[in-house]
């Protein structure tokens, strides 16, 4: 399925370099693939974690959305990570894996042309997930400091059980029992999926958290839980932007080859990066 929805992404958009190399973890070194747009002064960065709810994805699969955000952005390193999956790796090795990408990406990425100081933290699916986790972890233990968190259809709550999780159930590519699948999967015990590291909607103070561009897809089983975490975070004063794709499935995002709206949506995406970057 992830291969598949790579392929729709259309052809590979060129950028000026991209690297292949590894970052330190706490449990060992941590593949990432960086993205530059073009070459010139330091660019802010974004740390982008693919979907595939913690058991599939890699950076081949998101490897041309990653460049259409380089480029969608104008002046964006990106980098990919290629974190810990489960089952062989459950939870909580992808959320180590992220948070060091993270900490990395702020100390060493002037190596690579981009400047730590302006960085956002992004993914879909439970990309958007780990970006939401990264975030509160950032903010809880002093940095790295965070310019936005670009949430595409995130998981925020593995608990739950909203409208959309019953309408969507069925028929719309991704199913309910696909994410128990991948729950159960990612979990060895079934009492974390009520820890914020693994679903940051029960935190209780959302206050202090970085920028937000929520996007959400009408018929996604994730679509309430994402649109209740961004009113969450607007109810704590955090600046955020929720849009709803009208018609769209999860995973539209990857389909810029074939949806004018996934066009619309990674540069809705990119014009929310140079924002953030620019204030």
């Amino acid at each position: 399925m992830m291969s598949q929805l790579g392929e729709l992404a259309g052809p590979a958009t060129p950028v000026h370099s991209v690297v292949d190399t590894s970052v330190p973890g706490p449990n060992g070194a941590v593949p990432v693939r960086i993205y530059t747009p073009s070459e010139g002064k330091p660019l802010p960065v974004l740390v982008y974690y693919h979907g595939g709810g913690w058991v599939i994805g890699s950076l081949e699969t998101h490897d041309r959305t990653c460049r259409s955000l380089a480029v969608a952005a104008d002046c964006c390193v990106v980098v990919s990570v290629d974190y810990r999956l489960a089952p062989e790796h459950p939870f909580p090795a992808g959320v180590t894996d992220a948070y060091a990408a993270a900490a990395w990406v702020a100390e060493h990425i002037g190596d690579y042309g981009g400047d730590g100081s302006r960085l956002a933290v992004g993914g879909d699916s439970a990309g958007g997930n780990l970006s939401a986790v990264v975030a509160q972890l950032a903010r809880d233990r002093g940095g790295p400091a965070l310019a936005l968190q670009l949430l595409i259809y995130p998981g925020t709550d593995a608990a739950d059980n909203s409208p959309s999780m019953i309408e969507n159930a069925e028929g719309y590519l991704l199913t309910r029992p696909f994410i128990d699948w991948f729950i159960n999967h990612y979990l060895e015990n079934p009492a974390d999926i009520a820890d914020p590291l693994v679903s940051p909607a029960v935190t209780a103070d959302l206050s202090g958290l970085p920028p937000a561009l929520v996007i959400t897809a009408e018929f996604d089983p994730l679509r309430d839980q994402g649109t209740a975490y961004a009113k969450r975070l607007a109810d704590a004063g955090v600046p955020t932007e929720t849009v709803e794709y009208e018609g769209m499935i999860h995973g539209f995002f990857q389909m810029t080859g074939v949806l004018d709206t996934a066009r619309d949506a990674v540069a809705k995406s990119g014009t929310a990066l140079r924002a953030a970057f620019a204030s």
